[in-house]
């Protein structure tokens, strides 16, 4: 079997998110009580909310968070997202939630370090935020206070976030590209914004910040130490030699064009995640990378046509 480290394919870093609505171009009257939920399960288990709030290794509470999640800047601990009131999020109102994914700032005002994904989850729906919290505060609360993070210098200076933000962060909706289908659209909505796949298949800048110009061209530095894989359609590097039913395919089984299995978190992605997603979402998110710009990008000791 090929090393695990290559099976990241749309993993998630921190409070994930992920949608269930259609074509996310306007925002949908107010959901009910039951279809709030039930669309808040579908964005929480599609976006794997647990993987990164559940210290799974210990085999911690749901949502309690503890897990570690080593990057180039220091190892991070993903938070209580229980509600409970004391040491989870439980105290917290609809707009603070919707700040929290729309702005990356906590309700007491500091900024969220960027290993939360908020750069892209600042895209989402303010319905597809408000199911989700909906869904979470319908799990059961936790009492289990946090773990601080370890952050090295000088990044452990939250001050310096806030010129992070203003240089590398544009917060804001989702906006649609009335020139493409609305499959497309969803697509990019999907991995852009909930799935945010461009955190981890992205370089990064020294500073951190996702080096646009070569989006989803895969890392050497992605999560815990991994190797992202190169999802761009180019053929030598990428997954140029997939087709739409391949991915669509792997994002539902965790089989690889290759019929090698995925590995790593890609392999929780996939059981908590992606294979939960409907037929329909997976096949626009396979649109979305298909459609993409081929950038040939070697990540790691990967092979010749290695996805």
């Amino acid at each position: 079997m090929r090393s695990a480290r290559a099976g990241i394919f749309c993993a998630g870093i921190v409070f994930v998110a992920f949608a269930a609505s259609p074509a996310p171009a306007v925002e949908p009257a107010p959901a009910s009580e039951n279809e709030a939920l039930e669309r808040g399960a579908y964005i929480f288990h599609a976006a794997g909310c647990k993987a990164c709030h559940t210290d799974t290794k210990k085999k911690g509470p749901l949502l309690a968070g503890g897990r570690a999640i080593k990057t180039p800047f220091g190892t991070f601990y993903g938070p209580n997202i229980t509600p409970d009131p004391l040491t989870g999020i439980g105290g917290w109102s609809d707009g603070d939630f919707i700040r929290a994914l729309r702005s990356g700032v906590s309700p007491d005002g500091d900024h969220y370090y960027p290993v939360f994904p908020y750069t892209s989850f600042t895209k989402m729906t303010e319905r597809d935020m408000l199911d989700l919290k909906a869904y979470i505060f319908s799990l059961p609360p936790v009492e289990k206070p946090n773990r601080p993070h370890e952050v090295n210098f000088p990044f452990r200076f939250r001050v310096l976030l806030g010129l992070w933000k203003a240089l590398h962060f544009t917060p804001g909706p989702f906006a649609p590209d009335r020139a493409k289908s609305a499959a497309l659209n969803r697509g990019a909505y999907l991995a852009e914004a909930l799935v945010h796949c461009g955190e981890c298949h992205t370089p990064r800048t020294m500073t951190g910040a996702i080096d646009g110009a070569k989006w989803m061209a895969g890392t050497d530095d992605g999560p815990d130490g991994e190797i992202v894989p190169n999802i761009t359609p180019d053929a030598a590097t990428g997954i140029g030699e997939w087709d739409s039913d391949d991915i669509e395919f792997m994002l539902e089984t965790g089989i690889r064009a290759d019929a090698d299995m995925v590995g790593s978190l890609m392999a929780e992605v996939v059981e908590n995640g992606t294979s939960r997603l409907t037929a329909a979402d997976r096949r626009a998110i396979a649109l979305y990378l298909k459609s993409l710009a081929p950038i040939h990008n070697r990540v790691g000791a990967e092979d010749e046509n290695t996805n």
